[in-house]
């Protein structure tokens, strides 16, 4: 039984597969089958459940850890955000008092906070749903055959401008898997039904 951890599935497969070999030639030669044959290939079989629980156990303490540091992520992003949030907040209100009092900055003994220009002009939006479209970055996400038809549509300049302000093109998996199921024929793409391990 020492075995067990250090063979894997696959050699205590290969093992139980020669023993039941040797096994099954034993009876059809109307042979006993030898103590120390039966035995070994108890031990065997003992070896792979030991394995499987071994593997299934690791699994579940893997997604266990996965949910864990999931959660920790999505904690620390939200603490983040607030540290930030604090830290806007406290910011304005230091602005505030300096220029509600005309002072460019106040000193301590470690740090000075002084109101300084900004570089370069801000925006601030008072009503988005006022802004004309012209004014605004457009992000969309779009059915390929849409976007071969708008593109086919305008005119080659602007269809070229319209392409070169792509960010991104990932695959539509709906949509590969529909024109397959209606026998089309998808370059670059495979659909096959998978197999996924489930541990009960």
């Amino acid at each position: 039984m020492s075995q067990a951890p250090t063979l894997s599935l696959f050699e205590i497969d290969a093992e139980l597969n020669d023993l039941s070999e040797a096994i099954q030639e034993a009876c059809e030669q109307g042979s006993a089958i030898p103590d120390e044959l039966q035995e070994r290939f108890n031990q065997f079989c003992a070896m792979r459940d030991d394995k499987t629980d071994r593997i299934g156990r690791f699994i579940r303490m893997m997604e266990a850890r996965e949910q864990f540091c999931r959660g920790e992520a999505n904690r620390l992003t939200e603490r983040a955000r607030d540290a930030a949030g604090k830290v806007e907040r406290t910011k304005n209100m230091v602005l505030y008092y300096l220029l509600s009092r005309n002072l460019q900055k106040i000193e301590g003994q470690q740090f000075t906070l002084r109101a300084q220009k900004n570089s370069q002009d801000s925006v601030k939006i008072t009503d988005q749903a006022a802004i004309p479209r012209c004014y605004c970055r457009i992000e969309a996400r779009i059915a390929g055959v849409i976007w071969e038809t708008m593109l086919s549509l305008l005119p080659d300049e602007l269809a070229k401008t319209l392409e070169s302000s792509v960010l991104e093109t990932r695959p539509d998996n709906d949509a590969i898997k529909a024109a397959v199921a209606q026998n089309a024929i998808v370059p670059g793409a495979d659909v096959r039904r998978g197999t996924h391990l489930r541990v009960a």
